[in-house]
Order: C-alpha cells, then sequence, then structure tokens
C-alpha cells in the first residue's frame, strides 16, 4: 500500500504555501551619527518590527555608526515607476519661482 505525503492542502501551491510561512520584507533606514537624516541600507526578512529592529541593528550597525533604525514593511511602501518620470516631474518644470534665477549672490558670498 501507497501512502501519499502531501504536506500542501489542495487548494495551496507549493509556492502559495512556502509564501505564507516566510516572514515578511521590511526595508531597513539608518540615521548616522553626523547626519540628520536616515538613509536605506538594505532589506531583511522577520516575523516583526521588534525583530526587524534588532535584525537590523545585527546587520547594519555593527561598528555603532548608526543612532536611529527605522523599519518599514516593504508591503506599506509606494513607489513611482521611472516610466512615469515625464508626467510626475512636468509640472515642476513650468514654476520658474522654485529655481533661484531671480536672486542677485553678492560676490562675497562665492561658490553656493
Amino acid at each position: 500500500m501507497s501512502s501519499v505525503n502531501n504536506a500542501y492542502p489542495e487548494t495551496e501551491t507549493k509556492e502559495e504555501h512556502r509564501a505564507s510561512k516566510e516572514w515578511p520584507l521590511w526595508e531597513v533606514f539608518i540615521r548616522g551619527q553626523h547626519g540628520l537624516a536616515h538613509r536605506h541600507v538594505g532589506s531583511l526578512h522577520a516575523a516583526s518590527e521588534e525583530q526587524a529592529i534588532q535584525n537590523a541593528r545585527d546587520v547594519y550597525t555593527r561598528r555603532n555608526e548608526g543612532v536611529s533604525i527605522w523599519v518599514v514593511e516593504a508591503r506599506h511602501i509606494a513607489a513611482s515607476s521611472p516610466s512615469d518620470k515625464g508626467p510626475l516631474y512636468e509640472p515642476a518644470e513650468s514654476k520658474v519661482y522654485r529655481h533661484p534665477t531671480f536672486f542677485d549672490i553678492p560676490d562675497d558670498v562665492g561658490a553656493m
């Protein structure tokens, strides 16, 4: 008598089963000791936000170079597509007042 060992329910594929068992992907941002802005340093998988912060500390701040860690679950990040660059940024080109071409810069200031 042969026994079939099917670990996956009939309605679930192997890939779906694996995806449901994987920890979510977190994007990691670190603020350096001499900076005010956080910068993206990488990604990692973790079961919770607390674990993501601990893992990020262990992986990305080994030499005590960070003062603050942000983790964001990747599924919560919305991003524009590079193909949308034209329509997304064209309205800014018509706003000439955003460019510092209308100001006289004193010679004493030097290069800006």
